[in-house]
């Protein structure tokens, strides 16, 4: 009986050893990527063998079915409204309040060269997976598709939920996620590497990262094209206070001026404590697009901006009961439709979409927008007395489909 346990465990010892030779490739960040992903690892990634896994498996079956899913309901159609609407996007895109996010950042502005991310959660980190006992992997794959619930349901992600998720395991924090969002984007991971920015908003990386007083990641990366590409992700505070000692908008500074995305931003730029990050973003983008939950209609300047917009303005979910806006809802009056929804409000057809074209006095007035395609320039908005819509279930309830969630 030993005699034939050790035969097995020599011919078990022998298939390991074909499956991962010795001076087998390196684990990469793409390799990662993609088997977080779902997707299967390139031919001579040590990760190979573990795609094997039923686990693994069935994690890729479900993150297929969701991708495929959200690619037909949403991000097709954002990709479509962003051919018809923006003519010439500049080189560099800021996010702000971003998370992980990068589907929809690519969605809207898919020719961006840089896209510059902030938000307060940690990028965090991501182990070679080969070295981790089988039953973490397993766990690690369960916490990403728990963590992406949210996002891949309706368009934005429950923080407080994300945070749970990826701070209890050993793969932690966003970066994790924008592996996947990458991968599954369609995105060859070329490098990542720490970096950080000291008070003065320079750039810092290798042995001088760790003096630098707000930190993240850089990652550089090509599409179907081979066009290489860079993505900042920065943890950091955005309040006054915060974003004034990071040395955060000087290094945007270096960028800008560029195009902005606000998407279920908790309406912080609706707050005193906001306004430097709110008057940046107002001071350095060419083009804004937003939901109402980003930069009040009243700060902007309308001789500085032209509005479009798209959707349907039904006021603030009930959480956020107080930022109802009159102007914005006398702007949306004269809206376009759009099939797809965005925010808080994220049901088609229930969803608004501002397209926010600031007018340089050196440039023509569309520079930003197809002419071939533009809806008709909005009026300024006046402020009237609108009704207040009926507030809608709460998410997590059963309307949302949110508890219907199908993780693990």
């Amino acid at each position: 009986m030993r005699h034939l346990l050790r035969i097995a465990a020599a011919a078990a010892g022998l298939l390991l050893a074909i499956a991962m030779p010795a001076g087998a490739a390196e684990v990469t960040a793409d390799d990662t990527a993609r088997f977080l992903a779902g997707m299967q690892p390139s031919a001579d990634s040590p990760l190979l063998p573990l795609t094997s896994d039923p686990g693994w498996q069935r994690h890729a079956k479900f993150f297929n079915g969701a991708f495929a899913q959200l690619e037909q309901r949403q991000l097709s159609k954002i990709r479509n409204w962003a051919d018809a609407n923006l003519a010439a996007p500049r080189p560099t895109m800021f996010y702000m309040f971003s998370g992980p996010d990068f589907l929809y950042a690519n969605a809207f502005y898919a020719k961006a060269n840089t896209y510059v991310f902030a938000a307060l959660e940690p990028p965090g980190a991501v182990p070679d997976l080969t070295r981790l006992p089988r039953g973490s992997v397993d766990a690690a794959l369960g916490n990403v598709e728990h963590s992406l619930a949210s996002i891949l349901s309706f368009s934005f992600f429950i923080t407080k939920q994300m945070k749970v998720d990826l701070d209890a395991n050993e793969i932690s924090g966003t970066l994790p996620i924008l592996y996947v969002f990458l991968a599954r984007s369609g995105k060859t991971i070329h490098s990542v590497t720490p970096v950080a920015l000291d008070d003065k908003g320079t750039l810092l990386s290798g042995s001088d990262e760790g003096r630098g007083v707000t930190h993240g990641v850089k990652i550089t990366f090509a599409g179907s094209d081979g066009l290489e590409k860079t993505l900042f992700y920065f943890s950091t505070d955005l309040s006054n206070s915060g974003v004034r000692r990071s040395g955060f908008l000087k290094f945007c500074d270096t960028l800008a001026p560029g195009n902005s995305l606000l998407k279920s931003a908790s309406y912080l730029l609706h707050a005193g404590n906001f306004s430097t990050v709110r008057n940046w973003l107002l001071a350095n983008s060419a083009t804004i697009i937003q939901d109402d939950s980003g930069i009040p209609l009243a700060s902007y300047s309308t001789k500085a901006w032209r509005f479009f917009p798209f959707g349907r303005y039904a006021g603030p979910i009930d959480k956020f009961p107080s930022r109802y806006q009159p102007q914005y809802a006398e702007l949306f009056t004269r809206a376009q439709p759009i099939d797809f929804g965005i925010g808080y409000r994220w049901r088609a057809y229930e969803s608004n979409l501002l397209l926010s074209v600031r007018v340089a006095s050196n440039e023509p007035e569309q520079a930003e927008t197809a002419s071939s395609a533009e809806p008709a320039p909005a009026p300024a908005p006046k402020p009237v007395r609108a009704r207040k819509p009926r507030p809608p279930a709460p998410l997590g309830q059963s309307t949302t489909g949110y508890f219907f969630w199908p993780w693990r």
